[in-house]
């Protein structure tokens, strides 16, 4: 019993990771131990009985959480639109379009795990889709087997690190941190993870040009009566709508000389979209034929989830509507695009909203779990414990996020990342910000090393995903007519290294460079605070008006 009671919040801690690798359910697991151990803490005197009657205002603050409200509507928002049929149409464009280049299917597969992330944050459906879809086309015209199944998975778990991910809005509770803010720090490093896949295909190809060939003369669609491509029209189209972008937000920019770079990128790319649109709808209407098959088709195909994104993200950049609202906007808009390409039907809907009905619970039970635990833990000092473990740790800062990392990827070979972030985020935090790290840079960097958990053999989601789609048995290709091999299991596997490698680099690259993700800060105004006036009311009189935290916390 002295040794129970001198090291109960280590044992504490081992007992849920036992009973997680297990497999019991996450959040039951989290609850039952941390009343189970509460209990016996009462009992060892180390935790007063009265600790347990802020259990239920807990779990009241959570289900009252505004913040939480995005996770239903981007889920919805994704859903919707997988289900209508969009990943079919950009994986048909894109691959067209880059098709006659060697590893051009594959550059069309992370174009679009890139706009699917950016639209759905959802790993399974990203993985599903592209699989169900590419890896048939890719396995027909000859693609490696291992890179073909590598790409998909990789390109899938962008949904990790690209906003809307569920992820970073998660890891924004659980800091304490803005959710615009973690949106505009994760930017940067997703879209430099998505060059640096496009950059491995192009080096592969020229490699082993066997590895991913071009798409083969027969198999491109979109071909002009005269044998071209069309490229030319579509380079016009490019040239023309960047010019009326460029010229029209000229008198904004005058007008706005001080906005952030996030707004002028908004601005443009919004005036960008809408010229291309307007000229490609004229053009249509009035059958003036200026356009070519494959410049009209990626208009329409790729213009209306752009401007989704656009309208989504860039009112929530530049503080026009808080995640939530961007959220909310981002489903109604979903519908509006699914009505319009005359694909929403009320079975979709249905499965729509049952999915998404069904994730939103699983993440409010697991965070009431993780609230049950962290209560009891912090209550026999367990963060004393786990701060006193890291912050002895030799090289200071970097000794710290170097450990951090290694723990999270380690923990990631059995833990997903919603496990991980309710349950070591919470711990990890407070440590964190005592040390002086940037909080936003921090989730960041915990986002990127998770996203790493649906890569690792054996028990990465996206493999798994991917796994139950490929095909397990040799099969005879409906269009060639020929003899197409299997995708064995060591080849999703063996895939999924060298894409694991590069997630590391990425881990590195946000480790040694913070700027990629502390880009944030740059335009924010800075409040005096010797200009802050108070009248003669205490604003500290009472913590109920900040909800139940402590208000120093709060203001500060």
């Amino acid at each position: 019993m002295e040794f129970l009671h001198d090291n109960l919040a280590p044992v504490m801690f081992f007992n849920l990771i036992v009973f997680l690798l297990l497999g019991f359910p996450v959040a039951f697991t989290l609850a039952a131990i941390g009343i189970l151990y509460g209990l016996l803490a009462i009992e060892l005197g180390m935790m007063q009985p009265a600790l347990f009657q802020a259990l239920p205002q807990r779990v009241f603050g959570i289900v009252e959480n505004d913040t939480l409200l995005a996770v239903p509507f981007f889920t919805l928002m994704g859903l919707i639109l997988e289900r209508s049929g969009m990943a079919e149409d950009l994986l048909d464009t894109i691959g067209q379009l880059f098709g006659p280049l060697r590893g051009g299917l594959a550059i069309a597969v992370v174009l679009v795990g890139a706009m699917l992330a950016a639209t759905t944050g959802v790993v399974s459906a990203s993985v599903i889709s592209m699989g169900l879809i590419s890896l048939p086309i890719m396995l027909r015209y000859g693609y490696d087997r291992r890179l073909a199944s590598g790409v998909i998975a990789a390109s899938g778990t962008l949904s990790q690190i690209i906003p809307p991910s569920i992820v970073l809005i998660i890891l924004a509770d659980q800091l304490g941190r803005s959710i615009g803010d973690m949106y505009r720090g994760a930017m940067l490093p997703g879209l430099l993870l998505t060059s640096v896949y496009i950059a491995y295909i192009v080096v592969v190809s020229f490699i082993k040009p066997n590895s991913a060939p071009a798409l083969p003369p027969e198999a491109r669609v979109y071909v002009e009566p005269d044998g071209s491509r069309g490229l030319r029209s579509l380079l016009v189209l490019t040239v023309l709508a960047s010019a009326v972008a460029y010229f029209g937000s000229a008198h904004y920019f005058a007008t706005h000389p001080n906005v952030p770079v996030d707004e002028h990128v908004v601005v443009l790319l919004l005036l960008w979209g809408a010229t291309a649109w307007v000229i490609a709808g004229v053009n249509k209407v009035c059958k003036l034929n200026l356009l070519s098959r494959i410049a009209e088709r990626v208009v329409f195909v790729m213009i209306p989830p752009l401007f989704l994104i656009f309208l989504v993200l860039g009112t929530i950049f530049i503080g026009l509507a808080t995640p939530t609202e961007g959220g909310a906007m981002g489903a109604v808009g979903a519908i509006l695009m699914a009505v319009a390409r005359g694909r929403l039907t009320m079975s979709l809907l249905r499965q729509a909203m049952d999915s998404t009905t069904r994730l939103s619970c699983f993440v409010v039970f697991i965070l009431v779990g993780s609230t049950v635990f962290s209560l009891s833990f912090r209550g026999i000092n367990g963060d004393l414990w786990v701060e006193s473990l890291l912050l002895d740790l030799p090289g200071g800062e970097w000794g710290f996020l170097i450990v951090v990392s290694v723990l999270t990827f380690v923990l990631a070979f059995f833990l997903d990342f919603f496990e991980l972030a309710f349950i070591i985020v919470p711990l990890l935090g407070p440590i964190a910000d005592k040390m002086g790290i940037d909080l936003i840079w921090f989730g960041v960097l915990l986002a990127v090393n998770m996203q790493t958990s649906f890569m690792h053999p054996p028990f990465g989601f996206a493999l798994f995903f991917l796994r139950s789609v490929a095909p397990k048995q040799d099969y005879t290709d409906v269009v060639t007519g020929q003899r197409i091999r299997k995708v064995s299991t060591g080849d999703i596997y063996w895939g999924s290294v060298p894409f694991i490698v590069i997630q590391l680099c990425m881990v590195a690259l946000v480790m040694v460079y913070p700027g990629m993700v502390t880009h944030y800060k740059h335009g924010a105004q800075v409040m005096d605070e010797s200009e802050v006036q108070f009248g003669s009311d205490n604003v500290y009189g009472s913590d109920e008006a900040f909800g139940g935290m402590d208000a120093g916390a709060a203001f500060q």
